[in-house]
């Protein structure tokens, strides 16, 4: 059971009743690493363009990244009346999909306040006061509620400086004349009956004049989120809306490229100032083909308009949503278009989407194209450019899936960005080019679908040659084979997947990794085995969503019971459990936690040495409300462009209700 509260339920939705006294007790106090220790824990809702941070002092922030990475305010939002005030640490408060309660009372008033990512895209917030006299005689009190604007724009990897003042704006929601202020405070005068109770409504944010109400933005989340029934994970009934909520809720209306951002989050955009990598909003996405599949094609979008006319996709935006690639250029990053285009094509049929025209980011000056044209063009891009090298595998350039891949492979790093080349990156192709084959062949090129198809089979024919008797190998350098005498996780599942290991290879291969890589381990598969004492964000002792995603999705069919005991693994009840007093897990996570053997297990990553470290903001990374998302799909069967047993494929996956037979 965690420390710090428990599972409820608000307003028929999945709601997290936080009861620890953060002040008292020692356990609330962590180290960001990079700041001084808190005692202060946060959990990110919103809606598709607000993000509201609501913390454990019942104060919030507001974060908006319609045209950069800016908060509009952090630390503020209080409400007071009589002698009761929301800020303190022995209020009841309440964590919801979309929203946050704070609960406080004395012997004479009780005050009730919600704060609402209302539905859509409104960038602002919704404020509902209960206030109820618990007297047996009428009661005049005066109620206030007040927000102050602390602005700040978040600056490539140094952090958050003052900003400019966005325009935020107070207003009492009602009434004759709806009043309006932008000093942040309101007074409103109560006369309660004996017993007597009062209802005020508000909303804060960069105001407009579109409407919502409390009522229609919860009925409408409830009809949203999608439901759960697992009996080989009971836990999937509460977490499933839950990280459905969370993931849509970090969506952004992009007021630069258009579409909506999916940004990662955590370290990398709140503390470090940077949307990336682009494989990530990618990754993000493919759940929310099944439940929102609008969100995911404007997603897809989007990042596409990050590109170049030449197909390649950077590393990352800046915070003022300039691209950005001098810290890395990995040579995966079309791939997560072209899968993300294949699931939607394949969930949807809709392949008027693909013929919509969508621009280039606007520092090229050029013309929109289809989005079609979008993806042949990043196609081209990786088969051509990125292509392949002397062993035939894709070349390597200075990344792959995973960023420290060259540092961890103990070869030269000018040699290995020249002639490096990556097995991942062939399974992965393997198994995504004859998918997006079918794109293409549907937008009525078949020379291009008959390419990858050839591609794709030259590849998994050479990932099954990797196969050393116990895994697959990981990488190649001039003169050098990375991943023969350890295990590199990322590259096994992706080698199932692709059809380069047999079916009793790939169950062989599937137990060798429970009985080594994920032994001991509460919350899933380390990325490297044997455990060595180097830990790091490329290193032995990470068990990363990402990973952990595709190994579940690999034992779907060949060991599933193996798949679901490790989609356990991966939820927030596993890690509540094997470790109670640590936040960053109880709501949301990182991208990757510390492995048991570790110093500090159950908590993340850092790199302390470079100014860098996830575990300065651990919480609100997307993966790890994605990857568990896209994990419970893939066991249930639903894939795209497949038949089989179990599956509901392609258009015929429309239900909101993600059941799983017994």
């Amino acid at each position: 059971m965690s420390a710090f509260g428990t599972w409820t339920t608000a307003h028929g939705l999945p709601a997290f009743s936080y009861t620890m006294d953060q002040d008292r007790d020692p356990r609330a106090e962590w180290d960001p690493v990079l700041d001084p220790p808190t005692r202060r824990h946060a959990v990110h809702l919103g809606n598709r363009r607000i993000t509201l941070v609501a913390d454990n002092y019942g104060l919030s922030g507001l974060f908006d990244e319609h045209t950069g990475l800016r908060w509009l305010t952090r630390d503020t939002g209080v409400t007071r009346v009589g002698g009761l005030s929301t800020d303190i640490s022995g209020s009841e408060r309440i964590f919801g999909p979309t929203f946050v309660i704070v609960r406080v009372a004395d012997d004479r008033v009780s005050l009730e306040r919600t704060v609402l990512c209302p539905e859509g895209e409104a960038p602002w917030v919704l404020i509902r006061l209960r206030v109820r006299n618990l007297l047996g005689a009428p009661a005049r009190l005066t109620l206030t509620e007040e927000w102050t604007a602390r602005p700040a724009e978040v600056r490539l990897l140094t952090g958050a400086e003052p900003g400019e003042d966005p325009g935020l704006e107070l207003e009492v929601v009602g009434g004759a004349e709806p009043r309006r202020t932008r000093s942040g405070r309101v007074a409103v005068p109560l006369v309660l009956d004996a017993h007597g109770e009062r209802l005020v409504e508000l909303r804060y944010g960069l105001l407009d004049d579109a409407k919502a109400s409390f009522g229609r933005s919860l009925a409408a989340l409830r009809d949203r989120l999608p439901r759960a029934s697992a009996p080989h994970a009971p836990e999937a009934e509460r977490e499933i809306p839950w990280h459905a909520a969370l993931l849509t809720g970090a969506a952004c209306a992009d007021g630069v490229l258009g579409g909506h951002t999916l940004d990662q989050g955590s370290c990398y955009s709140f503390r470090h100032g940077f949307n990336g990598a682009a494989r990530d909003p990618l990754q993000h996405a493919l759940p929310l083909v099944y439940t929102e599949p609008d969100l995911a094609l404007s997603v897809l979008r989007n990042t596409c308009a990050w590109g170049s006319p030449d197909g390649d996709l950077p590393y990352a935006l800046g915070p003022d949503k300039q691209p950005w690639a001098g810290l890395f250029r990995p040579s995966d990053q079309n791939l997560w278009a072209l899968w993300l285009a294949a699931e939607y094509l394949s969930a949807t049929g809709d392949e008027a989407a693909l013929r919509e025209p969508v621009p280039y980011h606007p520092v090229h000056r050029a013309e929109p194209v289809p989005l079609g044209e979008h993806l042949r063009r990043q196609f081209r891009f990786f088969a051509d450019v990125v292509g392949r090298g002397e062993h035939g595998h894709v070349r390597m350039l200075n990344a792959d899936w995973n960023d420290m891949a060259i540092t961890e492979s103990g070869v030269d790093r000018e040699l290995m960005i020249a002639r490096g080349e990556s097995v991942l990156n062939s399974a992965m192709a393997a198994w995504v080019l004859p998918r997006y084959a079918v794109v293409a062949e549907r937008l009525g090129d078949l020379a291009t679908g008959i390419e990858a198809r050839k591609v794709a089979e030259e590849l998994r024919g050479l990932v099954a040659e990797e196969w050393n008797g116990r895994w697959f190998r990981r990488a190649y350098g001039p003169g050098a084979v990375v991943g023969d005498r350890d295990m590199w996780l990322e590259v096994q599942p992706w080698a199932i997947l692709c059809g380069a290991a047999p079916a009793g290879r790939a169950a062989e291969l599937l137990r060798r990794i429970e009985a080594t890589a994920a032994a001991g381990s509460p919350l899933g598969a380390r990325l490297r085995w044997p455990v060595r004492e180097h830990y790091g964000p490329g290193g032995v002792g990470t068990i990363w969503y990402a990973t952990n995603m595709t190994l579940i999705w690999a034992a779907a069919d060949h060991v599933p019971e193996l798949g679901w005991q490790w989609w356990r693994r991966m939820s927030l009840a596993a890690h509540a459990a094997a470790y109670p007093d640590v936040w960053e897990g109880t709501l949301s996570g990182p991208d990757a936690y510390l492995a048991p053997e570790t110093d500090r297990p159950g908590r993340t990553w850092d790199l302390a040495d470079l100014g860098i470290a996830m575990q300065a903001y651990p919480v609100a990374n997307l993966h790890s409300h994605s990857q568990p998302l896209l994990a419970y799909l893939r066991l249930l069967g639903v894939e795209p462009f497949r038949e089989r047993a179990g599956a509901r494929d392609g258009a015929r996956f429309v239900s909101r209700v993600l059941s799983a037979g017994p």
